[in-house]
Parts: structure tokens; sequence; C-alpha cells
């Protein structure tokens, strides 16, 4: 049959389901026809799986049964390539990792598999998730939907695209520092980065500990709200899961009487021209709306940059101490032990990995860890307190995502503080471990995507949402 999935969202896919409209194996179908014709040229997913379609026909048999479902039953989902699938292969986009299969499931996946959702393929990722293109991946770059010229944004590159394309309906990304919103951003998607806590990280490749999340990546806000709320929640196995706090729903009327704060000090420089209008474009329809629009004291965010980018690598290279070669992934044999460690990592990981590790290892070297990793923690403090004192004020935050459009393939693959600049709206909510979500809110006149950000105190996914919800309306 034909099904035109580029106009279904999770809550019409889940409609159609249940009134006979479609079975999952169409969905799944229409889905995998189309990774057919365009994921060659897209390079947005790394492998298709070959049991989706009989977990479709699992599906379908409950809903003639007239089971209960989950509204996530049968929904076709892209899962990033650090996300762990018990008995898939999972390569963090990296060599070496390329022969790791994953041993167990991840919380998340674990807690999808209960509610029915299909697994269409693992996507592309920036190695090891650093980078902001996904042109970081050991397996080759993926495209923009919108222009093939173009980077998808990263390091959940992959995940982005694949909803941006119709190619999944939803899918699964990981943020560390703009990971899941900046890359929406650029494909046009919603991408939802939680309170650090909010969601457990147990089988998440760790990049940075204390900053990666995971989150989805959806068309509608309230397709990301039904996800969340599907993977969130405390987790023995994560001791850094939290118990969320539940708030009550508020009507719109209060709502519309509430405060949006805008850190104009972030948009002083920097900021492309068609960036900053289609902001105060959306900035006005809030307006419109009944919101009230105060200016922010956040000045201090323009050292969040320098901070995350010293704690970051710092995290990064003890993370990756583990990938040796000894107990998983690739090992290239050497003439004695140490050359076995020494090659293994130096053909296994990328140019931007071993960047990452080295700069991580300078900053906790002795003599060095007072002046830099000590004095990149009292400026995250800061920053946390700086929040806190405007969300005294506000009850969300408002920013572009990124500072530019998507950029050319290429563009700045080897200047890597022109890449890292464009993490300057994104990576403050991560030392902060503020949630934030990325909405389209228009396009270039080259017809690229643009987004803005909202950001809340911590545990107020719900006021994304409302806020969200509103501004798609507008």
């Amino acid at each position: 049959m034909s099904l035109d999935i580029s106009k279904l969202t999770i809550e019409t896919a889940h409609v159609g389901l249940m009134i006979g409209d479609f079975k999952s194996q169409d969905l799944v179908q229409a889905y995998i026809d189309e990774i057919k014709k365009t994921n060659s040229d897209l390079n947005a997913y790394l492998e298709v799986f070959d049991d989706a379609m009989a977990k479709a026909i699992e599906v379908d048999e409950k809903i003639a049964r007239k089971e209960e479902v989950s509204i996530l039953a049968g929904i076709p989902f892209g899962i990033k390539d650090n996300i762990l699938i018990k008995g898939k292969l999972c390569s963090a986009g990296s060599k070496i990792l390329g022969n790791y299969h994953a041993t167990y499931d991840a919380t998340v996946i674990e807690k999808l598999k209960s509610k029915d959702v299909i697994f269409l393929g693992r996507t592309n990722m920036d190695e090891f998730a650093m980078g902001g293109s996904t042109e970081n991946s050991a397996y080759g770059p993926t495209k923009n939907p919108h222009d093939l010229s173009r980077v998808p944004g990263g390091s959940s590159g992959g995940s982005a695209a694949v909803v941006g394309a119709n190619l999944a309906l939803a899918s699964l990304g990981s943020d560390t520092g703009g990971s899941i919103r900046q890359p929406a951003s650029f494909c046009g998607v919603v991408g939802l980065k939680p309170t650090y806590g909010a969601v457990s990280r147990y089988g998440l490749m760790a990049m940075a500990s204390s900053l990666d999340q995971i989150g989805p990546i959806t068309k509608t806000v309230e397709d990301a709200e039904i996800i969340f709320n599907a993977i969130k929640g405390q987790d023995d196995l994560d001791a850094t899961s939290a118990k969320i706090p539940v708030y009550p729903q508020e009507e719109d009327a209060n709502l519309r009487k509430r405060k949006i704060g805008i850190p104009k000090s972030l948009l002083s420089e920097g900021v492309d021209d068609v960036v900053l209008e289609n902001f105060y474009q959306s900035v006005h329809k809030f307006r419109d709306y009944g919101y009230e629009i105060v200016s922010v004291d956040l000045s201090l965010l323009k050292y969040s940059l320098a901070c995350y980018y010293v704690l970051m690598p710092a995290e990064v290279s003890s993370n990756l101490a583990r990938f040796d070669g000894m107990r998983y992934g690739n090992r290239v044999s050497g003439d004695n032990l140490l050359e076995d460690y020494l090659k293994t990592r130096g053909e296994g990981f990328g140019p931007e990995v071993r960047r990452r590790i080295m700069l991580g290892t300078y900053v906790l070297s002795a003599g060095y860890y007072d002046s830099y990793y000590n004095k990149a923690n009292d400026v995250r403090n800061l920053i946390r307190s700086a929040y806190e004192k405007v969300f005294e004020e506000v009850e969300v935050i408002l920013t572009p995502t990124a500072p530019s459009p998507a950029w050319k393939i290429g563009e700045k693959i080897d200047d890597p503080l022109q890449m890292y600049l464009g993490d300057i709206f994104t990576v403050p909510a991560n030392l902060a471990g503020l949630p934030a979500i990325s909405i389209p809110s228009g396009e270039t006149a080259e017809g690229l995507p643009l987004g803005i950000q909202i950001t809340a105190p911590h545990f107020r996914e719900d006021l994304l949402f409302s806020f969200g919800k509103h501004f798609t309306k507008l």
C-alpha cells in the first residue's frame, strides 16, 4: 500500500495503527523503501537491522488480538551508534570498535523495547560523539537532507538526518555540548536534551560523564514529550540518575503570563544576521501571544566554551582509556605490549579524538590540574549560580540554537576553533545540567532550517513542552 510517511507523527501513526488504516509492517516497509532510495546519498544509517519486520509482525499480532499497546508500539526509531542494543554492532562511529557487539541493552533501549518500539538501525555520528558536523565519523560524513552539500550538525547528525529525511519517525541521540539540539536545528526537527540525571546513561558509551545525556529527536514537540516520558526516570544502574519531581500542568492562560528571558550579551557578536533576524521574529511571536519578554544578565556564559573545552577533554581522556584493544574492539599487533597499545589507539582513533585525549591529559597533568581543571570547575559552579539567579526572574530562557545555519561539508573541518564556536548557545545548558529543547523556527532564503532553543530550570521539561507547543502553533 502507499503510505505518506512525510506527514506522520507518533500520535497520528498510532491512531492509524489502532483503527487499521495500515499495519506496523506497512509502516516499517515504507521507511525501509525510503532508506533504500536515499541513505546511500545521506549516509545517515551505518546499518539497517534485519529483524525490524519480524518485530513489526509481533506488534500487528498484538493489535489484532486487541491487546493494550503503548502509543510507541510499532513506531520505527533510529538509534545513535553509541547506545547499546544487545547483540547489535555498536561502534560509536570509530574504527577501534568496528567489530564490537553489545552484550547488554542500555536502559533506554530496555524501556523502549517494553513499549514495542521498532529499531530500524544505528545512525552515523562523530567518532565517540566528538564533533559538531558528523564529519568525524570513521565511516564517512552524513549529509544534510535539506542540502547534500552541507553538514547535518553533530555529533548526532545521523539521528537528526534520519528524522529530517523521513528515514525514521523518531530517533535517540546523545548530547554532551549540543549534540542533539544543534543537528536538530540544522535538519529542521525537534531535539531535546533532558536535565542531567533525568534519563539513565547506563549503556551509553561515555564521552564526558558529567555532561552526557540521552534524548529524543522528533518531528514535533508532542512526540519529544511522548518519548521523554517513556525513557525518563531513576535507574539503579546509573548513580547519577535522579527521581523526577512532578509539577502540576498549568492552563494556557497562566502560561501566557509568564516571563521569557533573553540574554542579550550572548547575541552581541559572532551570530549570523539571518539567525538574529529569525530569532527576534520568534521573540516577537512570543510577545504577541502574551508572554512578557525580559532582558536577563547571563554575561558569565561568555566563559562557557573555555570552561567546557577544559572539562570535556579531561573526562574524555579518562573515559577513553578503556579502549585499548585488549578486552574488546579492534586490536593492532606490534612487537611488544607497549607497541600494541600505541598502534591500536593510533590507528583506531581519528584525529579529533586524539586531539581531545591529548588536551584532556594535559589539563589533568601534574602542575596544570589546579590551573586548568579546578579553575574550570569553579567557573562551572559560577555558571550554575548565574542560571539559578536568572530563573528567579523568568520561567525559561530563549536563544538561537546555533549561531549559523548548516555550513558546507569540509568548510570548518580543518579549523577546530571555528567548529567549537558553533556550540556557544548549547554548551551552557550541559555545564549547568539544565534541560533545553531546539524547535524549528524558520529557514534561510536558501531553504536551510533554523532553530530556537528554550532552556528551563532543572527537571522542568514540562515548561519546555508547554512553551514549545505554544510556539509551534503561533
